[in-house]
């Protein structure tokens, strides 16, 4: 029934995309000049655009700071903030590829690109990158990733501003108390967090992700623990996600569940899950390098470590890829000429090391990449490392597909609460995940010929 349903929501969207981008022209911001329809058109260069901030909130700050510089250096345009949280954004560009009202420019990160290039709502960027400052400025394999994110055409949808990594976040005080080790083994990890626990003092060994955003914190958890290196078998047909290795790593995992976590976990996206752990005495979290300021402003630089996920039974790291975030044009934009200037200068040396200094990632812009500030965020620069080392082997996760973001969020966030919960068993859990992705990858291949 899930597989009809997704193939409908499909359909009904490609019928309606021909009505939508005429619709969508009319909201984007504007000079006045532009002519519109469904390709849009370049504009002046000058007066309003509209850019929708894909981690508003979060990044509120810092990208009001970028948008401030930017209105100095180019007078004559003005750029209209629109802060959507994460986890309502896809939604929201949903809604707007329906109804109307897409903006100029928008976070656009690999997880979610497929699926809004499939509907033709992004202007390709590669002619506009050849022939601009950041043109051999930007980081091969984040242009590469969001390239293979696209769908299959080899064309370039987003211009990269940062890439995230996995990080495991812990307690050094706690751990210090208790005489514990610093938990760079999966086997660590499970002791720490029951020994960490006394569920009578509200002191918990682990906060889990059970809302918004749980199955890439799962299936990192999984395959980190399996060893397993590879999102899909030597057949490419067949996803490894119901792996029997992944399957009792995810029974391990959901085990944690109320027994070294709070009974609030179900439903935590990410910002309750953090804001819980820099207020509380939780000794460990899963996140990303995203949270890293956060947990400075909470704690201090004394109480906490941010490492590499731990590493296997075989001495090997496996880590799930986290997708590569960027900045993507909106085909429908009057006034693209001026939306290009903003991509560009937002991720210049100058400002992509302002950026990702703010948010504790890693720079897209190579130059950014070198200064001075990324050897001072510790998590950063083991993330860093680990990725160039050797010793960290990426599983990547078929961002490419266009039904992903459905298959790893609204089909199975769900799913995974009821695993949590007992209700469902880890087996069926990964079983009916995995049929829908062999299915959507039998679908891509058909229609990449």
């Amino acid at each position: 029934m899930k597989n009809s349903i997704r193939r409908s929501r499909r359909a009904a969207t490609a019928v309606a995309l021909g009505s939508v981008l005429a619709l969508t022209a009319t909201a984007c911001g504007d000079d006045g000049s532009g002519t519109g329809g469904d390709k849009g058109a370049e504009g002046s260069g000058k007066g309003k655009i509209v850019f929708w901030d894909n981690n508003g909130g979060v990044r509120t700050d810092i990208w009001k700071e970028i948008i401030a510089d930017f209105e100095k250096a180019n007078p004559d345009i003005k750029v209209e903030y629109v802060g959507i949280p994460s986890t309502d954004y896809q939604s929201k560009v949903d809604t707007a590829l329906q109804g109307g009202g897409l903006p100029d420019v928008g976070g656009v990160g690999a997880a979610m690109l497929a699926g809004f290039a499939a509907q033709n709502a992004l202007e390709p960027l590669d002619d506009r990158l050849a022939k601009s400052s950041l043109n051999g400025k930007l980081n091969d394999d984040m242009v590469a990733s969001l390239k293979a994110a696209g769908g299959g055409d080899d064309k370039l949808y987003s211009i990269p501003t940062s890439a995230n990594n996995g990080v495991l976040y812990y307690r050094t005080d706690l751990f210090k108390k208790a005489g514990l080790d610093e938990p760079t083994t999966w086997d660590k990890f499970f002791t720490a967090a029951e020994k960490l626990t006394d569920a009578k003092k509200n002191e918990f060994g682990y906060t889990i992700r059970g809302g918004s955003g749980s199955i890439a914190q799962a299936l990192d958890a999984m395959y980190g623990q399996s060893g397993i290196t590879s999102f899909w078998d030597a057949s490419g047909a067949k996803t490894t996600v119901n792996d029997p290795k992944n399957v009792a790593a995810l029974e391990k995992y959901a085990a944690l569940y109320k027994k070294v976590t709070p009974a609030a976990d179900l439903n935590n996206d990410f910002t309750k899950m953090v804001a819980q752990w820099d207020s509380g005495t939780i000794g460990m979290l899963n996140h990303n390098l995203g949270s890293y300021q956060d947990h400075v402003k909470a704690l201090g630089t004394d109480k906490f470590r941010g490492i590499p996920q731990p590493v296997g039974s075989a001495g090997k790291r496996v880590q799930v890829s986290n997708p590569v975030d960027g900045m993507g044009l909106f085909k429908s934009s009057k006034n693209k000429e001026a939306a290009w200037k903003f991509i560009e200068f937002a991720t210049s040396h100058e400002e992509n090391s302002k950026f990702n200094e703010a948010a504790g990632q890693v720079p897209a812009n190579n130059d950014a990449a070198k200064d001075a500030w990324i050897s001072k965020a510790e998590p950063t620069k083991l993330a860093a490392a680990a990725l160039t080392d050797g010793s960290t082997s990426i599983v990547q996760l078929p961002y490419y597909l266009p039904d992903w973001n459905t298959i790893s969020k609204a089909d199975n966030e769900p799913n995974l609460q009821k695993v949590l919960n007992g209700d469902m068993s880890a087996k069926d859990f990964l079983d009916t995940m995995a049929e829908q992705l062999n299915e959507a990858q039998a679908e891509w291949k058909e229609r990449k010929g």
